[in-house]
């Protein structure tokens, strides 16, 4: 009850305290009375009393408590049950992990003791333990029902079913190869009895007779890569950290599918090439070949500038050099008739100033292989040369690559050549020679009186033409006098030559020609669907500056809408004083194949830069760079690239023929990839 004022008014003293139905009570110190109104409950009160209703039973909140108890440890129950059985059979995945780890360390260690047999031995061992491991793995397979976990459980499916491919593929491999152990370095038990080859020139008869056996086995093998290819090509890297316990996780992946797919492209492509072998190594009939000598250190677009010439004859795999010459003597015999770039008689001077046409030693002008030796081809036949069925071109380091193996080769005459680093120019002994025949450039002059007579030659112009034929002959038959432990070595030094690009071959056989281009010796500007870079450079006149200068390339990649921004910064450095002889100040002649439609934003450090043009399907920079002795040039050239990123950023690099290795840094996002460019490498994101 709550107690209000009654107010009473004046004169109504004879009327009923209880006219309202209400208590009354007179208050005696006042004039006032008290009306008793029973209190209403508001809804807090009815809610509170519903509240009350519900706990009304102690009795039966229990019981139905204790119905919860039991639910939530039978729940617990089957969770510590399910989790036990988990970790059982996880454990039982991991002993098998840890069985084929060392399997695997097995398989590698018996590659190291270069024994067919056993790495055969060992490779079957190693099916049979990926074979226990996916038994283990699959009792695991409820968990694909989760749904992160079923990714990471599935990822783990393809690396079984890859791993089952790749020891198919080395099964096939390791039998394909057989026949040829012994010049791989490999052992096999009753070879030596069977099959031993006591020259290097019966190995090399008993390849060319074996070849037509490996081809059909190529198919087979490229059949297994790719399929171990698809299944790693399922894995996501992006899934897996970036770094785990030191080891570099998603690198790691990204790598291992990038060397599948090299792998399986270098098996494609080497296919066509044997198919061509017999044409190649003068099988079904003798080939000629002109021999192009260039020099790296004094580099030119396909490798170098072209100092000398051989003729050599290939008869059933036997390779004989018929002559030799200096390229000076050669355009002593051939009437200029092409223009030649404006850069020659701005930069490389000399004859260039009074007659700008191109001369046969400078011919090697387009960075694409093929177009500048069917334009040398084309010309040489004007000096008598026209009865050859290619070009080959060597630089000194594949001349370095052979000599390491062979060790020091004596040639009569001339004295000795080796790899030795001789303290005239910090370089190999055999490079070093070969500068000193070649030290002085420049036309010979005959007497218009007396023919036959020499007015002017350049210095040491006698020897240098006669050193190259005595030189390739001591070389070739040290090679073919190797005992059988150098020929692994030898065959390494060979294929080195050929990916880094220091031999390159155009062949005028429109397949044999494609079988090149396809195993990738044919030093073409590649197509490419994606990013792309190919740095060119050219001295024009520096000496034998390029001996000393190193390149080092920083790529910056930023993504856009629609395209993407690059900021290129190439560093040239000289550590070398200038001498007069070798090291010299350097004229380069930078060019930068990029994308088609790539537009330059801004240049520094480039001077006479070129309008943009397009040449190979590709938009070319170009300008020039002046690399002093103990001096740093930087050219920095920030573009435009009209190339979308999806998912992944591809980039593919090609190396220019001749180039010793340059380091090249990418930085894309927070990713940072440095390495050395030693072949055409392709980069994913």
């Amino acid at each position: 009850m709550e107690n209000i004022p009654k107010i009473t008014p004046t004169g109504s003293d004879n009327l009923s305290g209880d006219v309202y139905n209400a208590k009354v009570a007179v208050d005696q110190t006042s004039n006032m009375e008290t009306v008793l109104i029973p209190k209403i409950n508001t809804g807090d009160n009815i809610v509170t009393q519903k509240k009350n209703t519900v706990s009304d039973s102690p009795g039966k909140m229990r019981r139905k408590n204790k119905k919860l108890n039991k639910i939530l440890f039978a729940l617990f129950l089957l969770f510590l049950v399910a989790l036990s059985i988990i970790g059982i059979l996880s454990y039982s995945v991991y002993k098998d992990a840890l069985k084929l780890k060392t399997q695997a360390n097995r398989l590698k260690d018996s590659f190291a003791q270069k024994d067919l047999d056993i790495s055969k031995t060992e490779l079957t061992n190693l099916k049979n333990e990926i074979g226990s491991f996916d038994r283990s793995y699959s009792r695991l397979s409820f968990v694909k029902a989760v749904p992160v976990v079923s990714s990471y459980y599935k990822d783990g499916e393809h690396l079984i079913n890859a791993s089952l491919y790749g020891v198919d593929a080395g099964e096939l491999l390791l039998d394909t190869v057989k026949p040829y152990a012994d010049i791989l370095g490999f052992k096999v038990a009753g070879q030596e009895s069977a099959s031993v080859v006591r020259t290097a020139q019966d190995k090399i008869d008993f390849v060319i007779k074996t070849i037509p056996d490996i081809v059909p086995k190529i198919d087979d093998l490229s059949e297994k890569v790719d399929l171990l290819t698809a299944e790693v090509e399922n894995i996501d890297p992006d899934r897996y950290p970036e770094e785990f316990r030191g080891i570099k996780v998603r690198e790691n992946l990204v790598r291992a599918i990038e060397l599948l797919e090299t792998t399986n492209d270098l098996i494609v492509e080497g296919k066509p090439l044997l198919e061509k072998s017999d044409y190649f190594l003068g099988v079904e009939s003798p080939r000629t070949y002109m021999v192009l000598f260039q020099n790296d250190k004094e580099l030119r677009p396909t490798g170098g500038f072209i100092t000398a010439y051989s003729i050599a004859r290939v008869d059933k795999g036997r390779f004989e050099p018929i002559a030799s010459d200096d390229i000076y003597n050669l355009d002593d015999r051939y009437t200029p008739s092409i223009k030649a770039p404006e850069q020659f008689p701005k930069y490389l001077k000399g004859i260039y100033i009074a007659l700008n046409r191109f001369r046969l030693r400078d011919m090697n002008w387009s960075p694409d292989f093929e177009v500048s030796m069917d334009t040398f081809s084309k010309e040489v036949q004007k000096t008598g040369i026209d009865k050859v069925d290619g070009i080959i071109a060597v630089d000194t380091q594949m001349l370095v690559y052979l000599l390491e193996v062979l060790g020091k080769v004596s040639v009569p005459g001339y004295g000795d050549f080796s790899t030795e680093i001789v303290p005239e120019c910090k370089c190999p002994q055999v490079v070093y020679e070969l500068e000193s025949f070649a030290d002085q450039e420049g036309a010979v002059v005959w007497s218009e009186n007396e023919p036959g007579k020499i007015v002017f030659a350049p210095e040491n112009y006698g020897a240098r033409k006669k050193i190259i034929g005595p030189l390739m002959n001591s070389i070739l038959s040290a090679t073919l006098g190797q005992p059988d432990e150098k020929m692994p070595a030898l065959f390494e030094a060979a294929i080195k030559s050929f990916t880094e690009k220091h031999a390159l071959f155009y062949l005028f056989n429109d397949e044999a020609q494609s079988a090149v281009k396809a195993f990738g010796v044919a030093g073409d500007v590649k197509e490419y669907d994606g990013d792309y870079l190919y740095i060119n450079d050219a001295n024009l006149g520096g000496r034998k500056s390029n001996l000393y200068v190193t390149q080092e390339v920083v790529q910056g990649v930023v993504k856009k809408d629609g395209y993407i921004e690059k900021t290129l910064e190439i560093t040239y450095k000289n550590p070398e004083k200038q001498d007069g002889w070798l090291n010299s100040v350097l004229p380069n002649w930078l060019r930068i194949y990029v994308p088609k439609g790539s537009e330059i934003i801004s240049t520094e450090g480039l001077e006479n830069v070129q309008d943009t043009y397009e040449e190979f399907g590709k938009t070319v920079f170009a300008g020039y760079v002046e690399v002093r002795p103990l001096g740093v040039a930087k050219a920095i050239i920030k573009y435009k690239v009209p190339v979308v990123i999806g998912k992944d950023y591809k980039l593919m690099i090609q190396k220019q023929p001749g180039k010793d290795t340059s380091l090249y840094t990418l930085n894309y996002g927070k990713i940072s990839n440095e390495f050395l460019l030693k072949i055409d490498k392709e980069i994913r994101i």
